[in-house]
């Protein structure tokens, strides 16, 4: 699977690829990116390429810290820059940057760095994740399983809801990428803590959403994710 995932992620610059990863648990890909900086807009296509990629859950969160320099990124929320900063201290990091990739909320990579993304995709849809995930939509409301796989060992947990917005175009008229036009895919709109869960038995809850999110299970931190799911 790793050879197919590095040639189609490759071809993302001139293609339509196929990537190849397990559909029903889902790769997590985090993109840290801003409206305001100038190196985030490849990284930015690069997440539009993963949206429509069988077993990869691509999500934007837009940090503030690029705000100063004339552009204020309409996306932005101080929590994503907290979450961006607490996997830099998880890794006894002093920097964050932009555009940062987090796959699985464990590999750090420059976002925009194509074969570096295919690799770690390809790495952590080869591993057969612990948590098995269920989100059904029915009446307005999303109804949300989670259980340890088969002899998974139990372990402490978030249950976590994000919904995103699929897209958007923004015309910006200020800071590093002024008079540019950029789409924005799977930007993430907020992040909810649904619930702890200890890894026993099964843990079950019941929301109201409207519009596509995903659910996702991670080790408090934060730590890896070890499992999720998409909500169209």
């Amino acid at each position: 699977m790793r050879h197919v995932l590095r040639s189609a992620v490759l071809a993302l610059a001139t293609a339509s690829p196929v990537i190849v990863a397990a559909e029903d648990q889902p790769v997590v890909v985090e993109l840290f990116t801003a409206q305001g900086c100038a190196s985030c807009p490849p990284a930015d296509r690069l997440l539009g390429k993963l949206v429509d990629k069988p077993g990869v859950l691509p999500l934007a969160l837009h940090v503030d810290y690029w705000d100063y320099i004339g552009w204020a990124d309409g996306f932005a929320d101080p929590r994503f820059t907290h979450r961006q900063k607490a996997y830099a201290h998880r890794s006894d990091e002093r920097m964050i940057y932009t555009p940062q990739m987090v796959v699985g909320g464990a590999d750090r990579i420059v976002g925009s760095r194509v074969m570096e993304v295919a690799d770690a995709i390809s790495a952590h849809g080869d591993v057969e994740q612990p948590v098995r995930v269920t989100a059904e939509r029915r009446d307005g409301k999303l109804r949300i399983e989670v259980r340890m796989a088969d002899g998974a060992a139990a372990r402490d947990l978030l249950v976590q809801l994000v919904p995103f917005e699929p897209h958007q175009r923004v015309a910006i008229h200020g800071g590093e990428n002024a008079g540019a036009v950029l789409d924005y895919y799977n930007i993430v709109r907020d992040w909810q803590v649904l619930g702890e869960w200890d890894g026993q038995g099964v843990w079950s809850d019941e929301v109201t959403l409207d519009g596509p999110a995903a659910v996702i299970v991670q080790e408090p931190g934060p730590g890896r994710i070890l499992g999720a799911a998409r909500v169209d």
